[in-house]
């Protein structure tokens, strides 16, 4: 048992608490039906694209288990659940006809938590595109703004009078940037002329989620989640300073300061220049958009170099097992102070309402003994971290939940399934689910008055 320094009770009782997930890497069923096809149903089958060429197809089975697992969480003592939709479960194509086997999961799902005293929270977009959309561009082209309008009235419509909070994206960082630049994500494209592009639309479909919510929903809370790290230079030369402010224009400010009013961080990051090719007229107040609230997913620092080797930003991180500091098996830091500091300068900013923690978790090697998973590391670490959080708390940011990553082991992206970051543990040949410690801690946590 840990010695205990954080308390829920210090956190107050409007606090919202929960778990969090997505449907790509638990839901599998991919073809199952009427589902269409998605970017990832396409990327996992190319060539070393996925860690020991694993797939999702199956992942958890949360198709069939998940009146299993939402009893799980309603076990654990957790009263609210985050999971997203499948967009191409519910429009196989992109936009078009909707598939209401589709429809009629997710209001299976919806209802079980709610039977189970449970409420949820849903994320619309959690990198899931729809293969049909990718084949005319997919985020690069500028239809995107209509396909997601209609993605999301079909969704608000349906669930409408069952769901009070919306996230509109899921860390529209990481899938533009790895999925359009990088090319380590679906659909694996590479480059200035695919990241630009699709970062814009990704700002703009931030609002025009929003609008559509709130047009058709206008006692909804509706927020969108943001990637963050802590930034800290290597050392205290100009040239690594520098660069550790272009990679904090980069990883943190760059999709929230537009939906704020204040533009891009062209300040910090001068290939923004290149956005004039793809603006329209009047976007830059299009992009504004008052959400009810924000959330902000952290999980570690990066420490910044400058490196003459790297275009554009002239920065590297420097890996956590090059420091001689603590790490997960995903190579992050374990930098509890971090979440504090990231709670801090989103809360610094006029136009941010109310923050939620929507994700902060860790992924360690879990070993079963005797049918017991002490995984004392994960436990530390959620410890550690809501010590921050309530640190942050008490200096009066306006934070209001936090929510663990995540509810079960899962298909971790590139990293497939070798990552595991769940307060249950999947046996992935058998499907069994086995609460580990750290689950059965946050329980503990959760009931203490």
């Amino acid at each position: 048992m840990i010695n205990k320094k954080v308390a829920k009770e210090d956190f107050g009782t409007d606090f919202l608490w929960g778990v969090s997930s997505s449907a790509l890497q638990t839901e599998g069923a991919h073809d199952k039906d009427g589902k269409g096809k998605s970017i990832w149903d396409v990327f996992v089958t190319q060539k070393k694209k996925i860690l020991n060429n694993d797939t999702h197809f199956e992942a958890v089975d949360f198709y069939t288990h998940y009146k299993t697992d939402i009893a799980l969480v309603k076990a654990m003592g957790i009263p609210n659940f985050r999971f997203s939709l499948s967009w191409s479960r519910i429009l196989p194509m992109g936009t078009g006809a909707v598939n209401q086997a589709g429809l009629d999961f997710y209001h299976e799902v919806i209802d079980c938590c709610l039977e189970h005293g449970i409420a949820p929270f849903i994320t619309l977009y959690h990198w899931d595109l729809p293969q049909a959309l990718e084949t005319q561009g997919g985020w690069t082209n500028r239809a995107i703004l209509q396909w997601f309008e209609e993605y999301t009235k079909v969704c608000i419509t349906a669930f409408k009078n069952k769901v009070r909070y919306w996230m509109v994206l899921n860390e529209p960082m990481v899938f533009t940037g790895g999925g359009y630049f990088l090319g380590i994500h679906a659909p694996g494209k590479k480059g200035f002329n695919n990241f630009i592009p699709a970062m814009h639309h990704a700002v703009l479909c931030q609002a025009i989620g929003y609008h559509t919510i709130k047009a058709l929903a206008p006692e909804a809370q509706v927020g969108t989640t943001y990637s963050c790290s802590y930034i800290t230079p290597y050392s205290s030369s100009p040239k690594d300073k520098k660069a550790a402010h272009k990679v904090d224009a980069l990883l943190n400010r760059l999709f929230i300061e537009p939906s704020l009013g204040l533009g891009y961080p062209t300040d910090a990051l001068w290939f923004l220049k290149k956005l004039k090719k793809y603006k329209h007229p009047g976007d830059d107040s299009l992009m504004k958009v008052p959400f009810d609230f924000i959330g902000i997913q952290n999980y570690t620092r990066e420490v910044i170099a400058h490196s003459y080797f790297t275009p554009y930003i002239k920065a590297k991180i420097i890996p956590a097992d090059k420091r001689k500091v603590f790490y997960t098996a995903m190579d992050w830091e374990v930098y509890p102070e971090a979440i504090y500091e990231m709670i801090m300068k989103f809360d610094s900013y006029d136009g941010v309402k109310k923050i939620l923690i929507t994700e902060n978790g860790a992924s360690f090697p879990d070993e079963i003994i005797d049918g017991v998973i002490d995984d004392h590391h994960r436990s530390h670490f959620l410890k550690s971290y809501l010590e921050e959080v309530g640190r942050a708390k008490r200096s009066s940011a306006k934070l209001a939940g936090y929510f663990v990553w995540s509810l079960t082991d899962n298909f971790e992206w590139a990293e497939g399934f070798k990552q595991r970051f769940g307060l249950i543990h999947i046996d992935y040949t058998t499907q069994k689910r086995t609460v580990k410690n750290s689950g059965w801690w946050y329980k503990t946590f959760l009931e203490e008055q």
